[in-house]
């Protein structure tokens, strides 16, 4: 993976992931008997407020589960997809979790799959995610970027297996960010000759104060993305 500097904080990765299980101890079957991540930390909350185990996924980082006993059901559809990846909505509300990718090798991805499924748990086939209009394809070809198998833990969470198959960054967008609320407007890229970045066409109602007037700020991919109010004649990138 092409690596790009954070010049505001020296962030070193994801050092754990919060999850809400239904009963701990299944959850701890899962993940520690059938995916093999070994539990490094639990903890009885006071009060009775419930548990938070963690468990190794590897490179120093951490999954973590919460359970409380008057937690609300699981909410399908809502706070996670209704269906795996390919059999239905993947759609999920506004500030949910919508799934947990885990890194793994590109020559293992077939292994693993066989693996789980003889564990009895219900995989998909390896998605080949790419650049085509219809953003998978049956085989692997020049643009697919990761390949992939989704499954679900006991409470419905939504888990893949991803493999990356080229260096990520250092190309042009495909997609511009859209905008939703009031005053939105539809983001165009730049159609400048030569221009490195994306055009975003904002109206000042959205933006943070500190982005009032024109600013000028980095893109992922190296590129430079202009920030301006809307009303603004032709934007230079």
């Amino acid at each position: 993976m092409v690596r790009k500097e954070n010049a505001e904080f020296e962030l070193r990765g994801i050092n754990h992931l919060a999850l809400v299980c239904k009963d701990m101890a299944q959850t701890v079957d899962f993940y520690s008997n059938v995916l093999g991540m070994p539990l490094t930390k639990t903890i009885d909350l006071p009060n009775g407020m419930g548990q938070h185990f963690f468990f190794d996924i590897g490179n120093g980082d951490s999954l973590a589960f919460f359970w409380f006993p008057d937690a609300p059901e699981a909410a399908p559809g809502i706070a996670a997809p209704e269906a795996l990846a390919g059999q239905g909505s993947l759609t999920t509300a506004h500030g949910s979790m919508n799934h947990v990718a885990f890194d793994v090798s590109l020559d293992k991805i077939e292994e693993y799959r066989e693996k789980l499924t003889a564990k009895g748990i219900e995989v998909t086939e390896i998605m080949n995610h790419d650049d085509t209009r219809a953003q998978i394809s049956p085989t692997v070809n020049a643009s697919t970027f990761v390949r992939s198998i989704y499954f679900f833990d006991p409470d419905g969470i939504q888990l893949e297996f991803a493999a990356w198959t080229r260096e990520m960054g250092g190309g042009r967008r495909r997609a511009s960010p859209t905008c939703h609320g009031r005053g939105s407007e539809t983001l165009s890229r730049s159609s400048q000759s030569g221009g490195g970045g994306i055009a975003i066409l904002t109206s000042s109602a959205l933006l943070p104060r500190h982005f009032h007037g024109k600013k000028m700020v980095e893109d992922l991919t190296g590129g430079v993305v202009a920030l301006v109010h809307l009303g603004a004649a032709n934007v230079e990138v």
